[in-house]
């Protein structure tokens, strides 16, 4: 099952998807809020739920991703093997869902990570801010929950050509930035009730951390079962989350299995450079180990 990133959609896999069928079912989701699924009202953690709406969050979309897998793959059909593939905040998306798949009896083969969200704007960060970010995260946290506020800033960040500005940051070799990339991700804008999954999103400022997802997907403890595996492709030229973070995870957490590093690559590898993703996707949904093991030819873990 392959996950997508903020703004982004199932079509976000264009790439890949043909590749990765020649081994295995491939599905691609539009998680809540994104691509072609509903777009109900937002409602933040202290609003009163109201009918219809919905609180957008990582346990939100696991839940959406770990009923699918039940659905498709159910629990009886053991010589099924779910493998998670996530970009971006669809990475946070599958370990949640890997770690409730688990509590469901059902844990995934394998987590495959490219350039996982590392959340640096959640509150329990808010210590590596600069001070000037810290003193100003009350004033921004109250702005961003503003509905008269956010409609004007969702219309000037789906603008076309802001999206095209984006991806050239997103995108650093500048591969794949092409029409059809713009339109897959600016259409979903103009439908109903797109303003309120951004606002659901923008206002996550306590959700899941991965670290603590990791430390729960290491462990054995309980009833949790076995630990599950988790993999890792990065671009290392991304302009969001630090490759030397990424570095870090795989020093410590025992699920990470592997760390491929792509360099000149940046946020969405899978598209930007899907010659280079799609062998090492195959070959981990196949089973295959790296020729080096746990190191891999750019020397990580």
């Amino acid at each position: 099952m392959l996950i997508h990133g903020f703004g982004a959609s199932s079509g976000h896999w264009r790439h890949n998807l043909p590749e990765l069928a020649a081994d295995c079912c491939v599905v691609a989701i539009d998680l809540l809020g994104f691509g072609a699924s509903d777009k109900p009202p937002s409602c933040l953690a202290d609003e009163p739920l109201l009918p219809g709406s919905v609180r957008y969050g990582f346990d939100l979309w696991a839940e959406q991703v770990a009923d699918s897998v039940l659905a498709l793959a159910p629990a009886a059909a053991a010589n099924r093997r779910v493998h998670l593939v996530g970009n971006s905040i669809g990475g946070m998306v599958a370990l949640t869902a890997a770690r409730l798949l688990r509590q469901r009896h059902r844990p995934p083969e394998q987590v495959i990570l490219l350039d996982c969200a590392q959340r640096r704007l959640d509150d329990r960060r808010l210590g590596e801010l600069l001070p000037t970010a810290r003193l100003g995260r009350p004033l921004l946290k109250t702005l961003v929950r503003q509905r008269w506020l956010i409609a004007p800033l969702f219309g000037l960040l789906a603008r076309p050509a802001f999206i095209r500005q984006v991806l050239r940051q997103a995108y650093p070799s500048g591969a794949n930035v092409d029409t059809e990339l713009v339109a897959l991700l600016h259409g979903p804008s103009t439908a109903a009730g797109a303003v309120e999954s951004f606002r659901g999103f923008v206002n996550l400022f306590r959700d899941r951390l991965a670290p603590d997802l990791l430390a729960e997907l290491s462990s054995t403890d309980g009833q949790s079962g076995a630990w599950i595996p988790v993999r890792m492709i990065w671009g290392e030229a991304d302009p969001w989350e630090a490759v030397e973070e990424a570095r870090q995870w795989a020093g410590t957490f025992r699920c990470i299995q592997e760390l491929q590093v792509l360099p000149g690559i940046g946020h969405c590898p899978h598209d930007e450079a899907p010659q280079l993703v799609n062998p090492i996707l195959r070959r981990w949904i196949r089973g295959e180990e790296s020729s080096a093991g746990l190191g891999n030819e750019e020397g990580e873990r």
